[in-house]
């Protein structure tokens, strides 16, 4: 009986520890959502699927190794099922009318705001450099995180700070050399 009860409440006890770990990961989990999704509302929704599916597989973390890359990959995991069951957003060229408005949404001026340049980076760069400079966890955490190899990490997180740094100086989205020259 006594072991027992001693059983129990040492369980209560690590449950409650457990409880107190991801609670302490919510602001970072709250970020990282805000940034992979762009929209406060789908942001709070994903940290909650995070915390509900983390509070149903608990038993799975292994105790005594961090928990912020735990949570993280459930929540990639979860933020990648949602991207590809979602369909694609598409605009019909007739909503745009005149050409002046498609090169206003265009214009470089407009993607100087970050937020915005990161939504157009590709998903796998975006996450990688989200880990990175924002969550600031190691290349190999990444990694385990997202469930890559190491020199993925790196070469993603290269492309991504390139296509960044291209998008914020008003370059667009084509490659530095891929403008076409007159020859004749």
């Amino acid at each position: 009986m006594f072991t027992r009860q001693a059983r129990q409440q040492r369980q209560q006890r690590e449950r409650q520890a457990d409880e107190q770990a991801m609670l302490a990961c919510l602001p970072r989990l709250r970020r990282y959502a805000r940034a992979l999704t762009g929209a406060r509302e789908a942001a709070d929704d994903l940290v909650q699927d995070t915390l509900e599916r983390a509070w149903q597989k608990l038993d799975s973390w292994q105790r005594g190794s961090p928990m912020r890359p735990w949570l993280f990959s459930i929540m990639h995991n979860l933020h990648a099922d949602a991207r590809r069951r979602a369909s694609p957003a598409t605009v019909a060229l007739d909503e745009f009318g005149e050409i002046d408005q498609v090169q206003a949404a265009l214009d470089p001026g407009v993607l100087l705001d970050l937020e915005t340049a990161l939504q157009l980076l590709p998903p796998e760069q975006r996450e990688v450099l989200l880990l990175v400079v924002l969550e600031e966890m190691r290349y190999e955490e990444v990694a385990v995180t997202l469930g890559i190899p190491t020199g993925t990490v790196m070469s993603r997180l290269s492309r991504a700070r390139e296509r960044l740094r291209r998008v914020m100086q008003g370059q667009g989205e084509s490659s530095p050399g891929s403008s076409l020259k007159v020859v004749k």
